[in-house]
């Protein structure tokens, strides 16, 4: 645990993290779980937002009670995993502001190849959640995270369901004031680039392709 990188430990994320791991839990399920553990992770990111006093009446008194200070959340989906934790946080924050970035990682090279980008507007006036279930080489991450800096956001937090040693560090050289909240740091990347011990392709799992 750093400034650079908080590991949600919470009973519950890390049971669900382990069912989803199983190879043999189904698509459907897997679905599920991610959604559920994308609220739970959710709760983490959005501690330390600002709040304002308003006045609202109760059913017996006016009262002073606190609400979300000034425009609200942002999020970044990095496709087409990161829908998968997306839809779960909009439960949670039905008001959040939604953009997608679209990359590809290509295999021979492992380094990102853009196709898509869409933005909502005042990002520097929000706080910003870019969304990826897993966070391998670092090179897509940081590639988004560039796109989302370039169009104005200035307080960005990276969520991933899982993250290898060397995404981290890559993350921590490419954007040192981009705090990563994971529910795992696990062992190392394979020859190809894949998390180990990991849970494989999260977005074949998600959907159900290979």
């Amino acid at each position: 645990m750093s400034a650079h990188l908080t590991i949600v430990t919470h009973p519950l994320v890390q049971h669900k993290l382990t069912i989803m791991r199983e190879k043999t839990t189904s698509t459907a399920k897997f679905r599920q779980l991610l959604r559920e553990i994308s609220m739970l992770l959710a709760y983490e990111v959005t501690r330390d937002l600002p709040l304002a006093q308003t006045t609202i009446d109760t059913p017996l008194c006016p009262m002073q009670a606190p609400k979300l200070e000034g425009r609200k959340l942002a999020l970044v989906s990095i496709l087409r995993a990161g829908n998968g934790l997306l839809d779960g946080i909009l439960e949670l924050v039905p008001a959040a502001r939604v953009g997608f970035v679209g990359l590809y990682r290509d295999e021979t090279t492992l380094q990102p190849v853009q196709y898509y980008c869409k933005l909502p507007a005042e990002l520097e006036e929000r706080l910003v959640i870019v969304v990826d279930p897993m966070l391998a080489t670092g090179n897509s991450s940081a590639a988004a995270v560039d796109l989302v800096k370039q169009s104005g956001a200035r307080n960005i937090i990276f969520l991933c369901l899982l993250a290898a040693p060397e995404g981290v560090a890559r993350m921590k050289e490419a954007h040192p004031d981009v705090r990563v909240v994971t529910a795992a740091l696990d062992e190392r990347l394979n020859e190809k680039g894949y998390i180990l011990p990991g849970l494989g392709d999260a977005g074949d799992r998600l959907y159900g392709t290979r």
